[in-house]
């Protein structure tokens, strides 16, 4: 199927280009740069379409017959992504919302999806230079700047408080009561992807989301989630999948390390279910 394989030098090659995009992102950050709004009234700047151009120019590159889905090119018919069996998945910047507060807390995000499975991760928040990256079978790791890549694994979640990753732009009445149901909690408010790779890294215990997003919002983290032991699943508890269908909007989903604690119990809708 292909003459690239899927290992650690694959990864770094990702994380180079993930650090181009932030590049370009770094540039506009720094200037008075101008916020539009898509359809759907979800904003877009210059730095969103400069990474676009950076990672999409470089992955056609590197595999020219892998196809590429960015959130910037995002309007492929499912009748030409279906026959797609493995493919870049790219956010060039995830929480735009945060680049125009200026917080810092977007990323970079770049998947590989092989048949709807997400292979490969790399998220990369530009300003800090912190990397989450991960690829199947060989783990999910941490880098700072200045260090070398250290592993990360999700934690045993405490008995009392669990922490709980949260948004500051997406408030949302059911995450409001899973988190009043989980009782006494510490919350860790955060953007981007970089809330689920709390999770990984053992920080959060569980990242709960019952807004709206897209595909491309979560494939990076959940590769990073799962080689770090964690789950980035439905609220029927089942592995998000990638590209089955002509909607990229993910369902509500759930982040979270550990396992043997009865999530569904404290979903909003448990008691009627």
């Amino acid at each position: 199927m292909t003459d690239i394989s899927i290992d650690r030098a694959l990864t770094e090659t990702i994380i180079d280009i993930a650090k181009s995009a932030a590049v370009a992102i770094l540039e506009i950050y720094q200037t008075n740069f101008s916020v539009q709004r898509k359809a759907d009234q979800s904003p877009v700047t210059e730095a969103d379409l400069a990474a676009h151009e950076v990672i999409t120019a470089s992955l056609s590159k590197l595999a020219p017959r892998w196809p590429v889905l960015s959130e910037e090119s995002a309007s492929i018919p499912f009748s030409n992504r279906a026959i797609w069996h493995r493919y870049w998945l790219v956010d060039p910047l995830d929480g735009t919302r945060d680049f125009v507060k200026r917080n810092d807390e977007f990323s970079v995000n770049i998947a590989l999806i092989e048949r709807h499975c997400p292979v490969l991760g790399v998220v990369f928040a530009p300003v800090t230079g912190i990397c989450y990256f991960a690829a199947r079978g060989l783990g999910a790791y941490k880098w700072l700047p200045e260090t070398s890549p250290v592993p990360i694994r999700v934690r045993r979640c405490p008995a009392n408080r669990p922490t709980v990753a949260s948004s500051r732009f997406h408030p949302n009445p059911m995450t409001d009561a899973f988190i009043r149901n989980l009782g006494k909690t510490e919350m860790l408010v955060m953007g981007s992807a970089l809330k689920s790779c709390l999770v990984a890294e053992g920080r959060a215990d569980i990242y709960p989301r019952f807004g709206p997003t897209s595909e491309w919002d979560t494939a990076a983290a959940q590769c990073v989630v799962e080689e770090a032991g964690g789950h980035l699943t439905s609220t029927q508890f089942e592995p998000l999948r990638y590209n089955t269908r002509e909607s990229l909007t993910n369902p509500a989903f759930l982040t979270f390390g550990d396992a043997s604690v009865d999530w569904r119990s404290y979903l909003p809708d448990a008691g009627s279910n």
